[in-house]
């Protein structure tokens, strides 16, 4: 064989990039952090052919030879090899129909095929805080890994975090993370895990680039390893592989995913709507969704967000025009737009519109800026040259030349809107020459914090545009008729409803009913709650895993628990009354005091009589007690508070936290 030859050999023989093999074309530089790393987990994944029913061929070398055609080229030695063959394949198309009775039907019917374990960690029965294991013949990988924002009873708290230990405890057996995209609720509790548990993270490009900033914010930068995937792409943990689906959402880079295992495929859509017409990127990968649909779904899991919100969700576009009216109207007003730092193919609709009235943009608020300064250095964000500025210039050119883009969408206390609001902010003041937009809809919690902020900010003479008023803002999430649309194409055998409260949960679950699943086909599960899967059967499995909330306050982690915020909202509802006095060691009797310090209970100098009264109790308590030779502090401290505690809810009825001190000389 020549040297021309050999190479034609070499080149034809080359496998195809499979599941079980890293892909040729992954450069180094889709790797982030943590150095170079082995592509091996991700490869490209073909796209399954749809198989037209056949029907037995009259012409048997006929069908030989259709059969050879959609084989891949090979070498001429293995065509010659072909064609010395066809001559046998009439005999085997005889001998075909006895090889095709269906006797493996009853093992598949039988279940013979390892179940799959779903283990909910967080993203059921609330909003926020995703994320779920995934466990099979021992393969096991987490989906997402967000944070909560704390309720109004969650009084000092920052975030709110998943449980960790159930991952801690499995962390030898699971591969990694697979994010679906870059929103809080899906990334924000990443930095918390991984300082515990070290696991490389899947996602795509926009996503990971957020990520990054977080990790560069916590010190993990270079300790955590880092694979970029598009959509199309399948990572492979063990018996799993996980393809990647392009959805549409708020941000750009969102996934669905398809866990293809040996008990069965399950399709998980992540956040996800339908737009047929996108800001950023494709429409959703429809089609892929329905050839998995054809070739059999085991189970479906779908975001119930929006479940209680008939039709469909508005395409993106039609906010470009209330941009455009908005901004008309505030010719003569200086323009400030509250959105989600996250949500950059609405900040590109305001550049666009901003470039357009011929105004500079300046973005205010932490998240938005590090948000922003990744959408651009990626591109996925365009904003021309001399448009931006920073906010310590704005006062350098006239009001109606200005857009500002901030945080504070949310009601948030600390955000940039809600401290411009309560005169706060120090680089900007609000007035009557400021047009304010609220491009963003409340979570379900923050709609009084969102009304305060509105109130405030119309008490100062600002003009305020939201949600109810005026069409500046879409769901990033499906609504009732694309839920039923994703069913209906993927055709799974079962239907778990996830990412939404309980009553999102259970009119998701309405709607499978609707579209003929029966009761038994669905299930809304708990946080904590195991489901196993096969294919005769799916039920919740005995007993929970550690699932709940971990909350964090400023650098304590898991520090405050039910016993402090009991103990913040006692002292936020009833004060506190701090009693010190000093008693002899050896007989007990009052040496000193006692003193009485009210905060947050009384007014003292308007309550003297109850403050003295207050002290003659507590002395009358110690002395009985040194006269019985009780000297134990423990019981001191005890005949202290219930003797005081009733007297105070008798004469105010207020229960304050009393806090006895004594010293002895």
């Amino acid at each position: 064989m020549t040297e021309e030859n050999k190479r034609t050999a070499v080149q034809s023989a080359e496998p195809v990039v499979s599941e079980s093999q890293p892909p040729r074309r992954k450069p180094a530089d889709q790797v982030i952090g943590g150095g170079v790393v082995p592509a091996a987990p991700v490869s490209q994944q073909p796209r399954r052919p749809r198989h037209p029913r056949r029907s037995p061929a009259k012409n048997p070398s006929a069908a030989a030879e259709q059969q050879s055609a959609k084989q891949e080229p090979v070498v001429q030695e293995q065509k010659q090899e072909q064609s010395s063959t066809a001559a046998a394949a009439p005999a085997l198309q005889q001998e075909q129909p006895r090889r095709r009775p269906r006797r493996p039907r009853q093992k598949r019917e039988g279940s013979q095929k390892p179940p799959i374990h779903i283990a909910f960690l967080g993203g059921l029965n609330e909003v926020g805080k995703n994320m779920t294991l995934f466990e099979c013949q021992g393969d096991m990988f987490l989906l997402d890994c967000g944070m909560a924002f704390p309720d109004d009873d969650m009084l000092g708290v920052d975030l709110v975090l998943p449980d960790f230990t159930y991952v801690e405890k499995n962390a030898d057996r699971i591969k990694g993370i697979v994010l679906t995209h870059g929103h809080e609720d899906h990334i924000g509790a990443l930095p918390y895990l991984l300082k515990k548990v070290n696991l490389p993270l899947y996602g795509t490009p926009l996503t990971l680039g957020l990520v990054k900033g977080k990790l560069k914010e916590h010190g993990l930068l270079n300790k955590v390893k880092m694979y970029v995937t598009n959509p199309g792409d399948t990572v492979r943990f063990g018996c799993i592989s996980v393809e990647m689906i392009h959805v549409n959402h708020s941000i750009p880079d969102a996934v669905g995913v398809a866990i293809h295992s040996p008990a069965g495929t399950i399709v998980h859509t992540g956040d996800f709507k339908i737009d047929c017409t996108p800001v950023w990127g494709e429409m959703i990968d429809l089609g892929r969704f329905a050839q998995l649909g054809k070739e059999g779904v085991l189970a479906l899991m779908a975001d119930s967000t929006n479940a209680e919100r008939p039709g469909f969700t508005k395409t993106e576009q039609m906010i470009q025009n209330s941009f455009e009216s908005m901004f008309r109207r505030a010719e003569k007003k200086r323009i400030i737009v509250a959105s989600f730092a996250s949500n950059i193919s609405r900040v590109q609709q305001i550049v666009d519109c901003a470039v357009k009235y011929g105004r500079k943009v300046a973005l205010s608020g932490r998240s938005m800026v590090n948000v922003m300064s990744i959408g651009v250095e990626m591109g996925y964000l365009h904003v021309p040259e001399g448009v931006l500025i920073d906010i310590d210039l704005i006062k350098k050119y006239p009001k109606e030349q200005i857009v500002l883009i901030t945080t504070g969408s949310q009601g948030e206390p600390m955000s940039a809107l809600s401290r411009m609001a309560f005169a706060d902010h120090r680089k900007v003041e609000v007035g009557p020459d400021d047009f304010i937009i609220i491009s963003a809809r409340p979570i379900p919690g923050n709609e009084k914090s969102v009304g305060n902020v509105i109130d405030e900010l119309m008490k100062r003479g600002c003009e305020v545009e939201y949600g109810s008023m005026y069409e500046v803002h879409v769901s990033g999430h499906a609504c009732q008729e694309e839920l039923k649309l994703m069913q209906g194409i993927v055709k799974p055998k079962y239907f778990i409803p996830v990412h939404g409260e309980q009553k999102m949960l259970h009119q998701h679950a309405r709607l499978a009913y609707s579209m003929g699943k029966r009761p038994q086909d669905v299930c809304i599960a708990d946080i904590g709650d195991v489901i196993e899967l096969s294919e005769d059967h799916m039920k919740r499995l005995p007993g929970a895993v550690p699932a709940g909330n971990v909350l964090v306050d400023g650098l304590g982690v898991g520090d405050v628990g039910s016993i402090v915020l009991r103990d913040r909202k006692h002292l936020a509802e009833d004060g506190l009354i701090v009693v010190v006095c000093t008693i002899a060691g050896d007989s007990g009797h009052v040496v000193s005091g006692p003193d009485v310090v009210s905060r947050g209970f009384v007014y003292v100098r308007e309550s003297e009589n109850l403050m003295d009264d207050a002290k003659d109790l507590v002395f009358t308590v110690l002395e009985q007690c040194a006269d019985n030779g009780i000297h134990d502090w423990g019981t001191l401290k005890t005949n202290i508070k219930d003797s005081l505690s009733r007297m105070l809810y008798d004469r105010t009825r207020r229960s304050p936290m009393i806090l006895p001190i004594i010293m002895e000389v």
